[in-house]
């Protein structure tokens, strides 16, 4: 149990810092508003990405 739930977390964090630095990457100065809803979208994708991922690979062992 605490090993797809770790998985999970671990996706979910890589996919949030490389979308982070492509934010930097892309722009420098943000206003608060803009920083909310980016963190608010890297964190929803990032989810979907860890759970897409995750259910593959149940997938795939089964």
């Amino acid at each position: 149990m605490i090993r797809p739930l770790l998985m999970s977390a671990l996706l979910t964090g890589c996919f949030c810092g490389i979308f982070a630095l492509g934010i930097h990457w892309a722009t420098n100065m943000l206003g608060q508003l803009s920083i909310l809803m980016i963190s608010f979208t890297s964190g929803f994708l990032g989810s979907l990405f860890a759970s897409l991922v995750m259910t593959r690979m149940r997938g795939e062992g089964e």
